[in-house]
């Protein structure tokens, strides 16, 4: 009879410790900092600002929202009300002509359904014009038009044809393959493939796009009334150089009360359109 030797016990592995890969350290990064740095420096060295006047600041804003809002100039609340409805109606002209303009651009920059060298034209030609805001368009327009609320909606136009044209390719661009394919397969034609391959599935990206052009337009509207094309920011300006601070207040509860509400309505619209009639 064979004795089987006691095993010798199990002696625990040591714990591996882990290793983190290593990074190439890179001078492009501290670089980059200091020049970061150096510029934001430099801005603020360049600015001038009267950094003693910063400890009155509080005390001035605290003054003037009193003089605002103490006792607002309710008295001039029609005229107030009747010069929103005509930055309203500026706001909503621009946005018609930028949509009537920018969706047909927009179906032929985007990919697939133009030509490229037309492509290309028209892209470049979306992105000069975003960047030009819409002061500077309604400044230029005013040579033609002259202060007029025609002008400051022509400016909006113009500006909205640039935004609204980018997001119109970016979203026929996002579409699914498969109905333009199907569309194709049958034979069907450049326009008929983008009416029957494209829109249906695009239509409520763009209905979305078009709401909140508008209701960028709204808040624009108020500033081009700056430069004397009309509306609640012509009224806004003549007030405050006046310094009549009550009747600015006014304006400004007028303006931010009836900019939430559009806002909100138009929020409510979008969500509607993108997620269904149960969305909430």
């Amino acid at each position: 009879m064979t004795v089987l030797a006691p095993r010798a016990p199990r002696v625990p592995r040591a714990p591996q410790t882990l290793q983190l890969p290593t990074r190439r350290r890179s001078l492009w990064r501290p670089i980059a900092t200091v020049v970061v740095t150096v510029i934001v420096v430099a801005a603020f060295w360049s600015v001038q600002i009267a950094w003693g006047r910063l400890a009155d600041l509080p005390a001035d804003i605290g003054r003037y929202l009193w003089l605002m809002f103490s006792a607002p100039e309710w008295s001039k609340l029609p005229e107030a009300l009747w010069q929103t409805w005509r930055s309203i109606e500026m706001a909503w002209v621009g946005t018609v002509l930028g949509i009537l303009l920018a969706t047909p651009l927009s179906l032929i920059a985007a990919r697939g359904f133009g030509l490229v060298w037309l492509r290309g034209v028209l892209r470049l030609v979306f992105s000069v014009v975003r960047a030009v805001p819409e002061l500077i368009i309604a400044i230029i327009i005013l040579s033609v038009t002259g202060l007029t609320p025609l002008t400051g909606a022509l400016a909006l136009a113009v500006n909205g044809i640039g935004t609204l044209g980018k997001w119109g390719y970016e979203a026929v661009e996002a579409v699914p393959a498969g109905p333009i394919e199907a569309a194709r397969a049958a034979g069907g034609s450049t326009a008929q493939v983008l009416r029957w391959g494209v829109w249906p599935q695009a239509q409520p990206v763009f209905l979305s796009f078009w709401l909140y052009r508008f209701e960028i337009n709204v808040r624009s509207s108020a500033v081009l009334g700056l430069i004397g094309v009309g509306g609640i920011g012509d009224m806004l300006t003549s007030y405050t150089q006046y310094r009549e601070w009550s009747t600015v207040g006014m304006l400004l509860i007028v303006v931010i009360v009836v900019t939430m509400a559009i806002d909100a309505v138009s929020g409510m619209l979008r969500r509607r359109i993108m997620e269904g009639p149960r969305a909430r």
